[in-house]
């Protein structure tokens, strides 16, 4: 029987006719890239040898069929830019053991990141870009082994049987650097990861810096919050990091600067504050990469001025404690001072307001006083 059938890109429109019951030896379908409607039919799901299923963009709609459980040798799926709903269903993670490419982009999806997901050890390529997807990203993420490490040795090639050839190699639309690309025989060099555009929360994971295969980390427009792991530097084959438009905050980590291959770049629209670590790449990005944040030094145009911090002087602060106790001694100075007086002013007086004797007394030593001055005087001249 058939094993590969390709009707991609051309104009079949309407509802893909539910009768595969009888392609029973299918290998790969790829109806991608035209203008088909409706539900995904039950019967793709009696596919059992079915290796690669490509139906992206059409007009697709519905959930995903659970009958597709039973398509357990599939390497490759994708469905992205179309219309279909629901929660990702936690069975892929469970049976699509061999899953390599999984492509749910642009779709409708809800719900939150299922953890079973991680159970995919041969993964190369998660895309699950535009859709509404919240939570936060699963800590179980660097269980995904094929990402940890990669090894071109081992027939990580997508490829498929063929009656012709002996061979057949599957290509794959992969948005790298924000481009869409379509990949087939370098397809085994791709690690992927894309989450942007859904409603994603939380801190960013340090466990994704595990993945140090990555070539591609995609978390824009999300409402992740936190710091930027500094264990970011471990991605040693990253070419392409875009964590814009989220609510991070924080320095960037300096390891940033030891990522040899990042080509792309993307801070923006953050809270990031700090300078920007200086490194061959970091400094040869746009500055667009990094604007929206409190960032300073280059690429930007504001240059970092940082005052130095005034050395700690512990006399300097005996001083100023000393100064304090300065102030308040002052102050019970006068206070004391205006008592003094009113105390010594009613002491001398007040006899003399009181008894008629002692005021008699007083003039008449003030009498007295005054002519030993007169004579006193008198004689000086």
């Amino acid at each position: 029987g058939i094993r590969i059938l390709k009707l991609g890109e051309n104009h079949f429109s309407g509802e893909i006719p539910d009768c595969w019951m009888n392609w029973l030896d299918l290998l790969v379908l790829n109806l991608g890239n035209n203008n088909f409607t409706g539900n995904i039919p039950i019967s793709l799901g009696m596919l059992s040898s079915l290796q690669s299923l490509n139906l992206r963009k059409n007009s697709l709609s519905g959930q995903i069929p659970a009958s597709f459980q039973n398509c357990t040798k599939l390497v490759m799926l994708d469905i992205g830019e179309n219309e279909f709903v629901g929660n990702v269903p936690t069975w892929i993670g469970i049976r699509f053991s061999s899953l390599m490419i999984l492509n749910l982009r642009s779709n409708k999806f809800r719900g939150v990141l299922p953890n079973q997901l991680c159970g995919l050890t041969s993964l190369h390529v998660l895309d699950l870009a535009d859709n509404h997807l919240s939570g936060s990203i699963p800590k179980c993420i660097s269980n995904i082994s094929s990402m940890v490490t990669a090894n071109f040795s081992i027939g990580t090639d997508v490829q498929y049987p063929s009656v012709s050839t002996g061979k057949y190699v599957e290509d794959a639309l992969l948005v790298l650097k924000g481009k869409a690309v379509e990949y087939n025989t370098i397809l085994k060099l791709m690690r992927l990861i894309d989450l942007s555009k859904n409603k994603f929360s939380g801190e960013i994971p340090s466990e994704i810096m595990n993945l140090r295969a990555l070539v591609s980390l995609d978390l824009s427009c999300n409402s992740f919050t936190g710091r930027i792991p500094n264990s970011i530097g471990a991605l040693e084959s990253i070419l392409s990091i875009d964590f814009s438009a989220n609510q991070l905050y924080g320095e960037i980590p300096q390891s940033i600067s030891s990522l040899t291959f990042l080509s792309r770049l993307k801070l923006s629209n953050n809270n990031l504050s700090g300078k920007i670590p200086l490194s061959t790449q970091l400094q040869s990005f746009d500055p667009s990469s990094f604007t929206g944040n409190r960032l300073c030094g280059s690429p930007l145009p504001n240059n970092c001025f940082v005052a130095a911090p005034a050395p700690h002087n512990e006399s300097e602060d005996d001083i100023d404690g000393n100064d304090d106790g300065d102030e308040d001694e002052v102050n019970w100075f006068y206070v004391s001072l205006a008592l003094g007086f009113v105390v010594g002013f009613w002491f001398v007086m007040g006899p003399l307001f009181v008894s008629r004797k002692w005021r008699s007394m007083y003039y008449h030593f003030l009498a007295r006083l005054g002519d030993k001055n007169f004579w006193v005087v008198r004689k000086c001249w």
